[in-house]
């Protein structure tokens, strides 16, 4: 049953709402300091030479930056012999897939990847009407080494990495993004990994760009940079 609520004047509700903007005010605030935070985070340099199968066949690590320097990888739960895609990671899908078109425009590339091989993952790809980059890194560690995948003995003794800590993972394939970042003599870093519930902030583009190295990297000029600073308008 709903919660009953109660019945006031505009005056008193307009009191209500604005001690509530306050809150929401500081959320906002706190949460440019996060995405500050990711960005400082120190880089790990990436020297495995990791291969993956896609609609443009055999590609490298590097190869997915496609001319960019900041590369995001979608974690899709996806194993070998599935008949279909974890219905949770379709969901995310469903919501990035026609956002990188505008993280192109920001030196972003945006790509996913799972273990089963590339002829399931395209059939799956074709029945959801999906747009975006889908690639198989079967027959790599790349899954097992961003700790998105795990052996059947991880996950029958319930102990693997995941999400940072060693933990139940439930099943053999799990969710997760992780950022990467190639300089200009081309030598790659990750620059963040997230897992679990630390996907929930990923549903539209600016959030993405949040957790990139360069973050959301406003043009000078630009018409609706005003937006991002709301704050200067609102003492």
């Amino acid at each position: 049953m709903a919660k009953r609520h109660p019945v006031v004047s505009g005056k008193e509700w307009l009191a209500a709402r604005r001690k509530l903007l306050a809150k929401e005010k500081a959320f906002t605030r706190s949460g440019d300091k996060l995405a500050a935070a990711r960005r400082a985070l120190p880089w790990q340099a990436v020297e495995k030479p990791y291969q993956f199968e896609g609609r443009d066949g055999r590609q490298t690590l590097a190869e997915l930056f496609d001319g960019r320097s900041q590369l995001i990888v979608y974690h899709f739960m996806f194993g070998p012999g599935w008949d279909a895609g974890c219905p949770s990671c379709s969901r995310w899908a469903d919501s990035f897939d026609g956002a990188i078109v505008h993280l192109n425009h920001r030196d972003v590339t945006m790509v996913a990847v799972s273990r089963a091989p590339y002829a399931e993952l395209a059939a799956y790809h074709k029945r959801m009407g999906w747009r975006f980059k889908w690639l198989s890194s079967s027959g790599s560690d790349f899954n097992f080494d961003f700790n998105v995948s795990f052996t059947p003995a991880e996950v029958k003794r319930k102990k693997a990495l995941y999400n940072f800590v060693e933990q139940d993972p439930f099943v053999e394939e799990r969710e997760g993004v992780s950022v990467f970042f190639k300089n200009a003599k081309g030598k790659l870093f990750r620059t963040y990994s997230t897992y679990a519930r630390g996907i929930d902030a990923f549903c539209v583009d600016d959030q993405y760009l949040d957790v990139v190295p360069k973050g959301r990297d406003e043009p000078k000029g630009n018409p609706q940079a005003w937006v991002r600073r709301h704050d200067e308008y609102d003492k």
